[in-house]
Formats: structure tokens, C-alpha cells, sequence
């Protein structure tokens, strides 16, 4: 493949405070702003359409941008004049049909040289109401294996600069699928159901992936006949081990910012929540009680872990604060609280609640101490996950009788189906694979 050069123009950070600066968007607030944005048709010269890599780099990036719940992309027929227009940059870019249109923003695509495989393109986002450029970036040598990638680069920039966060384009989803009643493998996947790759093939049940921060690892709980294991798959060979423990009982594995991995293992008659060391040896204890202590997830900081614990009867979440030591509860409501995960931002806890009308994903705000519910179905929905950026939420719902991948955000919102082939899936985590 060859290699893609990206020459960032410029990028130039909005300001919401007046009428002509409104594109930037609070994602973590209240409220979403919707954004309308216009894509002008991709262009080889004034008023001539890119119809070959051009057209196809057009389509993804409307695709990518269809999951983002603040995004609302203006259909062409809305613009009067249409979309081709005679000029991509400068003071002859036609701004006045899109304002019309009710864009707030427009994005133009030049291909200098044409646009078939090794060509260049110039992609340029501006504001449409004072014309204001806000970022562009240059991508050269594309062939067709490397327009998805110029796609994704170039939205999560746009992203980044709309939100302050794009990592949700560069993140992937790992997560286990049935492969018949008595085997379950490990998959990866974009979160837009891009790159679909399964990594692991062993007899028995793979489930609870976590991704390391780095890339360089996935765990996972494996089950086969006789055991359970903790499964670690190597990013840089494919290779996969299992890694047996006392007590055979392997729940819930999940990384820290550090890399080492926390783990609910057999210590006693109940698992405990135990640290492991970065040969995936025992550590130390990190939570442990007479009752059932498992599926911790973590903070950034990696001062804040949040888990599942019985110790009051049924199942509740918990958040230890490992700078002062101390457990509070933090699901307050209902029976059945379970499968919980903290943003990295520390800020919200997602989990799983047993409601009347089946379970749902809730979210409880660790600032303001509110709950609410974000899921509402049909079907089963559980096994919340946050996505780096603690704005994205992935989960799995059976509302169409297959369990499947979805994504909302920390607002709720319709949910968006992430595609990963047939067969029942489970356990959607994020994580990042080194570019």
C-alpha cells in the first residue's frame, strides 16, 4: 500500500459566543447543537465532477458522518443550483446557495490531477454564513485501498475540530461472536462496521474483551471444556495464549491506563477484583469482600474503578476511589444493576438495569448524582462500553432477535446499528490500533 502523505493546511478552532461562530459543539453538555453540513460535488476542475475515486471518497464520508447524532447532512437536492460548483477555495466559492440551503457548513473536494489511483485530493470545510475557512487537509498517492483511510482521517479531524475530540474514526471495537452454541471467537471492527476481522479460533467460549491502551494486546475470558483462562491475543503476531489461574475462575478482564490488568479471580468462595502485572502474573488484591466482586473498568487516571458487587443482596454497582481508599455505592435505584463502565473522563457511569419493561442502559452522573436511562429498546439491551472519547457508548441489543452491536451517545439518542456479519454478538470494547 502506498504511503499517504497528509499536509494539515490549517485548523482553526471555532468559538460559540456569536452569530458568526456557531460551529463549535458541546458533545458532553445537556444539549447538542445540530450541525447542517453541505458536501459540494468532488471536483477535477471548475464544474467538473470526480466520478471515480472522487465519487468513492464523497460516499464514505458521508457514511462516517451519519454516526455522529449532531451531524445532519443537507441533501443535495436542497441546494438550489445544485452542488457542482465552479470553484472549491477562494473569493469564487459560492457560499449564498448554501446559506439558502440551510447549511452551516460546506466542505469542498479538489483533485488537482485527476482522480484516478496515485492522484492527490484537497479536502477544505468552511463556514458558510461568514466563509470563514476552518481547517483543510491535502492527502497525496491515494489508490482505492486508501480512500477509506483518507475518510476516516479527514472526519475525525473534522470532528476534532467541531467537538475537540475525533478519536471515535480512529477507534476499533473488539468484540466475541458465536460461532456455533459451543464456540465463540474474537472480533474486531471499526465502529462504523468497517475492517470486520476475526482474530481468535479456539474450542470453547471467548467473551469480555479489553483492549490495552497501547494496541499491543487483547484479553479475554476463555472457557473450553475443562478450564477457564485468561486469553491474551498479541496484536503484533496474531498469536494467542491462555494463562490458568487458582481457582479457576477467570471474570471480566479489564485493562488499565498502565497496561497491567485488572481481573475478578478465585481467591476464596468468592472472586475478588486482583491486580495483574504486566507478564499477567498476580499482583495484588484491589477489591475484595465476602460477596461476588467482579467486571471492573477504569478511569484515565486509572484512580477510579468502578465494578459489580452483591454485597448488599443483588447486584450494585460500586466505585472505588484508590486516592482516598473509600467504596460508595453508586446505582441507587432498582434491584439489578450490573455490567457497569466508567468514561475514561471520570465523570459518568454507564451499567445495565433491570427494568420492567427489560434491561436497559442507565447513566449515572458521578457530579450531579443523576441517573437516567439512555436505552429504551425493544428487545434486551446491556453490556454498555465507553469509547475513548467518553461521549460514544456501544452495546448489544437483541431488538431485531440476533444480538448485535449499537452505539449511542452519553445523552441516549436513536441508537445506530454497528454491522459485524451473522451470529450473535457480545461484549463490544473499545481501543485503538497504532497507525
Amino acid at each position: 500500500m502506498k504511503k499517504i502523505i497528509c499536509y494539515v493546511l490549517a485548523l482553526l478552532f471555532l468559538i460559540v459566543g456569536n452569530a458568526q461562530a456557531t460551529t463549535m459543539v458541546d458533545i458532553y453538555g445537556p444539549g447538542e447543537n445540530i450541525v447542517n453540513l453541505s458536501m459540494a460535488k468532488p471536483l477535477t476542475a471548475p464544474n467538473k465532477e470526480a466520478r471515480v475515486l472522487g465519487a468513492e471518497l464523497d460516499n464514505k464520508i458521508r457514511y462516517n458522518l451519519s454516526f455522529l447524532p449532531f451531524m445532519n447532512i443537507v441533501p443535495d437536492a436542497n441546494i438550489l443550483g445544485g452542488t457542482i460548483l465552479s470553484a472549491w477555495a477562494g473569493a469564487n466559492l459560492d457560499f449564498r446557495r448554501f446559506q439558502l440551503g440551510g447549511s452551516d457548513l460546506l466542505v469542498t473536494a479538489y483533485w488537482p490531477m485527476g482522480d484516478s489511483n496515485g492522484s492527490k485530493v484537497e479536502l477544505r470545510v468552511f463556514e458558510t454564513f461568514s466563509g470563514k475557512f476552518i481547517f483543510g487537509n491535502a492527502y497525496n498517492n491515494i489508490t482505492s485501498k486508501e480512500v477509506e483511510a483518507v475518510a476516516d482521517k479527514f472526519c475525525a479531524d473534522l470532528m476534532k475540530a467541531l467537538t475537540g475530540s475525533g478519536d471515535f474514526f480512529l477507534s476499533t471495537l473488539t468484540f466475541a461472536k458465536d460461532a456455533s452454541k459451543i464456540k465463540r471467537d474474537i472480533w474486531i471492527v471499526s465502529p462504523t462496521g468497517k475492517n470486520l476481522k476475526q482474530i481468535t479460533s479456539l474450542k470453547g467460549l471467548a467473551m469480555s474483551p479489553s483492549w490495552s491502551p497501547d494496541g499491543r494486546y487483547i484479553v479475554f475470558t476463555h472457557i473450553d471444556e475443562g478450564s477457564h483462562a485468561l486469553g491474551v491475543w498479541q496484536s503484533a503476531n496474531g498469536r494467542v495464549k491462555r494463562i490458568r489461574f487458582p481457582g479457576n475462575t477467570v471474570i471480566g478482564p479489564s485493562f488499565l491506563p498502565d497496561n497491567k490488568v485488572a481481573v475478578s479471580l478465585s481467591s476464596g468462595s468468592q472472586p475478588d477484583i486482583f491486580l495483574l502485572d504486566h507478564r499477567f502474573k498476580r499482583e495484588r488484591v484491589l477489591e475484595n469482600s465476602p460477596s461476588i466482586d467482579v467486571s471492573p473498568t477504569f478511569d484515565h487516571s486509572g484512580t477510579k474503578m468502578v465494578f459489580t458487587s452483591n454485597r448488599l443482596g443483588g447486584p450494585q454497582i460500586f466505585l472505588k476511589d484508590f486516592t482516598t481508599g473509600t467504596t460508595t455505592r453508586v446505582s441507587k435505584t432498582g434491584s439489578y444493576n450490573t455490567e457497569p463502565t466508567i468514561s475514561p473522563d471520570g465523570t459518568v457511569v454507564a451499567y445495565t438495569k433491570a427494568t420492567s419493561e427489560g434491561h436497559r442502559i442507565f447513566v449515572h452522573d458521578l457530579v450531579t448524582g443523576i441517573e437516567r436511562q439512555v436505552s429504551f429498546g425493544p428487545g434486551r439491551d446491556e453490556q454498555p462500553a465507553f469509547a475513548p472519547d467518553s461521549y460514544f457508548l456501544s452495546f448489544i441489543s437483541n431488538r431485531t432477535g440476533v444480538k448485535q452491536v449499537y452505539l449511542i451517545t452519553r445523552h441516549g439518542g436513536k441508537a445506530k446499528h454497528v454491522p459485524t456479519g451473522a451470529g450473535n454478538a457480545y461484549f463490544p470494547r473499545w481501543g485503538k490500533i497504532p497507525r
